[in-house]
């Protein structure tokens, strides 16, 4: 065993005293549902079901979408009964609330210290372990494995800065790594990686966000706000990231010269900054409306702040062009398949690691532009607004791109299902 692991586990238990003032910070600061808060210490919600359980974990709320073609496809062709979904979010426990099917139960993910990971793996009891992308909790990985429960990393990934980070732990990495009997990667890249790291039996098996469908959107609501800015050309920052606000506000001022009647709606990644987000804002003069308020677009309205949850695919419908966040910041960049899926034209900042195989064929296929700041980012949206042929053209290239990998999810499902078969026989003898 690497020394680090019983290090590690050793300061968990060291640092029990202090779990609950985390815990009371993180309520304070309005990250923990108070009403489940002991799903985080590793006690359920609810019984565990009787007959055989997948245990799916998705971090947050583009791991949870991401699985969710999976988990139905596991469900239609299979005779598994239930389905546990774990998740570290409140936005990703409102999303899987609405979205999961009846026979799946959402947890939150118990607090990586032996004593919760242990009262949640002694009552759930999973036949199976599927964990998404790149959540390698020393404790919730290791444990499991030494239960014998097969594991398996569905959408893998390794970000540039955590594999610079594992290189200097390779020993550490390589017993987290070897709790999974299969490692389904997201990309030749994250096989590479990951395979360096200590993982084996590493398989590229694609990236399952193509295999999502198009974001869902309330008919009636798009309808009432297409009424609403009929006359207007809308363009989007979608999923932004502190920072990237600002760059949006005085790239709509400049856009307004030229557009007079431009509306900008900028969707915060995390809706809990929209009222920071709309004071800021309008201390620079602009009239700005927030959606989490309630406020209802008016003509005078040019920034308009959709501080909500799960109305992506409204916002994407409605904007003729789309800024994707987290890219002009060095966070790695959302998810670009979402708006080429709805036909908004994309365009995204320089950092979009997260999505290296994605945002590349993008741009090699003109599906998408890449902008630095707030007067490429101007020109770019203006360029697309004043060109309908030209955003026509890009946006039929995007779409192409996101639904040209029609086969991933029968990839995906073709190397679990040996270990599902196992499971089931396993259960009924």
């Amino acid at each position: 065993m690497n020394v680090l692991l019983p290090i590690y586990r050793m300061a968990t238990i060291l640092l029990g005293p202090f779990v609950q003032i985390h815990l009371q910070w993180r309520l304070a600061a309005g990250k923990e549902d108070p009403t489940r808060i002991l799903e985080r210490l590793g006690q359920p919600s609810y019984p565990r079901p009787k007959g055989s359980l997948i245990w799916i974990h998705a971090a947050s709320v583009g791991e949870s979408i991401s699985m969710l073609p999976l988990i139905e496809a596991i469900l239609k062709q299979k005779s598994v009964p239930n389905m546990l979904v774990t998740s570290g979010t409140l936005t990703s426990a409102e999303l899987l609330a609405e979205r999961l099917p009846r026979q799946a139960i959402h947890q939150f993910i118990p607090l990586d210290r032996a004593q919760y990971v242990n009262t949640f793996l002694n009552h759930w009891s999973p036949n199976l372990v599927l964990w998404v992308e790149s959540e390698f909790w020393p404790n919730l990985t290791t444990l499991v494995a030494a239960r014998d429960i097969p594991m398996v990393l569905v959408n893998g990934r390794v970000s540039p800065g955590s594999y610079s980070k594992w290189c200097h732990w390779r020993g550490f990495s390589q017993q987290i790594l070897n709790s999974f009997s299969l490692c389904l990667a997201q990309s030749k890249i994250d096989a590479d990686r990951l395979s360096s790291l200590g993982a084996t039996n590493v398989i590229n098996a694609g990236n399952l966000k193509f295999a999502v469908p198009p974001l869902p959107v309330d008919n009636a609501e798009l309808t009432k706000m297409r009424d609403a800015t009929r006359t207007r050309p809308i363009w989007l920052a979608a999923s932004t990231h502190e920072g990237e606000e600002g760059v949006a506000f005085e790239a709509h001022r400049k856009l307004s010269e030229l557009h007079p009647n431009i509306l900008t709606v900028i969707v915060p990644r995390h809706p809990g900054r929209g009222r920071e987000i709309a004071t800021e804002i309008e201390r620079q003069g602009a009239q700005v409306q927030r959606r989490g308020d309630g406020d209802n677009l008016t003509a005078n309205t040019e920034i308009y702040i959709a501080d909500t949850i799960g109305e992506m695919g409204l916002f994407y419908r409605l904007a003729s062009v789309t800024f994707v966040g987290k890219s002009l910041v060095n966070l790695g960049g959302q998810n670009p398949i979402e708006p080429a899926r709805l036909r908004s034209a994309i365009l995204f900042g320089p950092h979009m690691w997260n999505f290296p195989d994605v945002s590349d064929q993008l741009l090699r296929s003109r599906g998408a532009r890449q902008v630095t700041g707030p007067d490429s980012l101007a020109r770019a949206v203006s360029d697309l607004l004043s060109n309908p042929e030209k955003r026509y053209n890009q946006v039929t290239k995007a779409t192409q791109v996101a639904c040209g990998h029609n086969n991933i999810l029968a990839n995906v499902l073709e190397q679990l299902n040996p270990l599902i078969s196992i499971m089931e026989e396993e259960t009924t003898l």
